[in-house]
């Protein structure tokens, strides 16, 4: 596991006895034109609803770039490294994804945090805890998530 910024989870039977309960909520992350712009050169996806102001002005129902859907999801553990302080351990591992939903668009210039919930903890082989979080993706200034996960992580001890 690994040690970081906001709410401090003291231990695996902290995360145990709070399944159901949303205990963490991030700092916000700018979505910047430029973090779109970086995404779209590492990803080749360089489509112009994400990379193309002018145009999305335009053309876009949304009036702007948005984010990748993918640069959305990408941003959850940076999102749950500053929601959380997690007991020291050897690693986290992204084991994967049950469910993602892109609710709405995260158009550039937006901000947006998550709010975390454990769903399921167990033990894995090979001293793992795995943990089943539901993230929901907030944007600054909009009532309705952007973004819905359910994202399994294996913490080694």
């Amino acid at each position: 596991m690994t040690a970081s910024g906001g709410v401090t989870i003291p231990s695996v039977d902290f995360l145990r006895e709070r399944v159901g309960q949303e205990i963490a909520t991030s700092g916000w992350i700018d979505v910047t034109q430029d973090r779109i712009d970086r995404f779209a050169e590492a990803t080749d996806d360089r489509q112009w609803i994400h990379t193309d102001p002018d145009r999305a002005a335009a053309e876009s129902p949304f009036r702007t770039t948005i984010a990748h859907g993918f640069l959305t999801l990408s941003l959850v553990s940076a999102l749950a490294d500053r929601a959380m302080a997690l007991p020291p351990g050897k690693m986290g591992v992204n084991y994967g994804l049950n469910r993602v939903r892109f609710v709405a668009p995260v158009p550039s210039g937006s901000r947006v945090r998550g709010r975390f919930t454990p769903t399921d903890v167990a033990d894995v082989d090979g001293g793992a805890v795995q943990v089943v979080w539901s993230i929901v993706v907030e944007r600054e200034g909009l009532s309705k998530p952007c973004m819905i996960v359910e994202w399994i992580v294996r913490y080694y001890r």
